[in-house]
């Protein structure tokens, strides 16, 4: 019996990806997730958008803080998903870039993803559980739930494929 040789590279725009969204907030977990995006990017061909949502409403405290350091958080941010356009453009992917929104973060994602006709969102999750989970939510499970395509959801703490 003659075995088939599986191709040692895809074909370019494997399963159809054309774009990728990878929400990024600079946390371990989220980085995980930008490696997996990265690497799906790379195998496809796919271009790749960094998306980081600042959010408005005062949760992480920053209706408190003065203008000039909101601005220094959004320069940091910045240079930081600078740094993961470089490394993506680096890595092969072709077309890479990013952006900051403001807003509820789920929402943000959802309309990003809307708005550049993205075929997958890979997306980390934290992985809370119980009350913490109650508590704070899952940003991801609000983009799975109404993302306009696949989402790829990246845990913390599992093992790696890519």
């Amino acid at each position: 019996m003659k075995t088939q040789e599986m191709p040692t590279h895809p074909s370019s725009r494997a399963f159809g990806l054309k774009r990728i969204l990878a929400p990024v907030d600079f946390s371990p977990a989220s980085n995980n997730a930008v490696t997996y995006a990265r690497r799906v990017g790379e195998l496809t061909k796919a271009d790749l958008i960094f998306v980081n949502v600042v959010e408005p409403d005062g949760s992480l405290g920053l209706e408190a803080l003065p203008p000039v350091c909101i601005e220094e958080l959004k320069a940091n941010a910045e240079e930081t998903l600078r740094g993961l356009v470089q490394a993506a453009r680096e890595s092969g992917i072709t077309v890479a870039t990013s952006m900051i929104r403001s807003g509820l973060p789920a929402h943000e994602i959802v309309e990003a993803a809307k708005e550049f006709d993205v075929d997958l969102i890979v997306i980390a999750t934290h992985g809370y559980t119980g009350w913490k989970h109650f508590c704070i939510g899952s940003t991801a499970e609000r983009v799975v739930r109404a993302a306009p395509c696949p989402v790829l959801v990246v845990r913390e703490k599992e093992h790696d494929f890519v």
